[in-house]
């Protein structure tokens, strides 16, 4: 009897991984679906920006800079956006983030409150590309450096731990 029952564990244990990988293809072909639709918005999109640029040009109006301006934004948001779907990395995250808060500070006519918070998260989204990107997380700097690994800084923090880790004092 529990010989069976071991039998029907592993066959159920085996279907749940199956199902599970066959959610997980399923999710990215649906992540890659909405990246062409995105992109081919882009594409559509761009036509009315560059009309927008001659009637800059024509107008030379600060509301007609302002909707260009505005759609500009919203093309490299969606070209970035479009980069994160396809990376899966914490750096085209918060480069999404970034494009999406400075867009809202720029375009946004709020008060001078929104837009300290608005200051105080680029800051901190820069402060996070600065020190916390780790290699593992498969990061590179803005120059294409690969960064730095942290841990031994967050080893040298923990009360009692010793100047260096094994790895810094193996010859």
């Amino acid at each position: 009897m529990t010989h069976k029952r071991s039998q029907l564990h592993r066959m159920e244990e085996r279907l749940k991984h199956i199902l599970r990988d066959q959610v997980a293809e399923f999710a990215s072909l649906l992540e890659v679906i909405i990246s062409v639709l995105v992109l081919t918005g882009l594409v559509i999109s761009s036509v009315p920006v560059a009309r927008e640029m001659l009637s800059l040009w024509q107008s030379g109006s600060t509301d007609a800079f302002q909707t260009f301006l505005g759609h500009a934004f919203n093309l490299v948001i969606g070209i970035e956006f479009i980069k994160m779907l396809a990376k899966h990395s914490p750096g085209s995250a918060l480069e999404v983030l970034l494009y999406a808060i400075a867009r809202n500070m720029i375009l946004g006519h709020g008060t001078a409150a929104e837009n300290l918070l608005g200051v105080a998260a680029i800051g901190l989204i820069f402060v996070i590309r600065k020190f916390l990107f780790v290699p593992s997380f498969g990061a590179t700097l803005p120059g294409g450096e690969p960064a730095q690994d942290l841990a031994h800084l967050f080893h040298r923090m923990r009360p009692g731990a010793p100047e260096k880790t094994p790895e810094e004092s193996a010859p």
